[in-house]
């Protein structure tokens, strides 16, 4: 059992001077050891050469698709934007036209009207001052009569007030006298 320690005492102190030893070399970073600069190189070199690869063979012609793509789709939006620009032109060229061929036509309808009142109101004129025309002959006839009945009715009335007026006075009044003295008074 002694050996068994004594062995085993030795193993340890044996690895552990390894393990000083190793340490000793490969102090500081790994990176920075000159001893492994060959194998760093190479090894950047593959992975350089692989991410060469990846972005030549995969990414970039997915990219440069996209954005041919992206740019085909610009083009063809700038082309359609293009045309409705001249069809929205020629649109409302068109409503300006048909904006001044409506305005044209409700002017004609307007004169129209207008010609069609006119008529009617010289018509409805020329009716009203034919009812007045006709009125006012209605009208005189009926004052002339209405005068030649107010002169008999003035000339009767001033018959008897004369002869009342003679009576009064105590005398008696001939008819005829009183006619003509009537008559007289009333012709000026």
């Amino acid at each position: 059992m002694a050996t068994e320690t004594q062995d085993v005492a030795a193993g340890a102190a044996h690895g552990a001077a390894d393990a000083a030893g190793h340490a000793a070399q490969s102090a500081g970073m790994p990176q920075l050891d000159f001893a492994s600069f060959p194998n760093q190189i190479f090894w950047l070199l593959v992975t350089l050469a692989v991410i060469w690869w990846v972005l030549t063979r995969l990414a970039l012609p997915r990219i440069s698709a996209v954005l041919a793509d992206r740019q085909g789709t610009i083009a063809s939006d700038l082309t359609a934007a293009e045309d409705y620009k001249l069809k929205a032109k020629d649109a409302e060229a068109a409503y300006e036209r048909a904006l001044a061929e409506a305005r044209a036509q409700a002017q004609k309808i307007v004169a129209e009207a207008k010609a069609e009142i006119q008529k009617d109101l010289n018509a409805a004129t020329a009716h009203a001052d034919a009812e007045i025309g006709a009125r006012t002959a209605e009208s005189e006839r009926r004052i002339n009569e209405i005068r030649e009945g107010a002169l008999e009715a003035v000339e009767v009335v001033a018959k008897d007030t004369a002869a009342e007026i003679v009576a009064a006075l105590g005398g008696k009044a001939d008819a005829k006298a009183l006619t003509a003295a009537v008559s007289a008074r009333l012709k000026g």
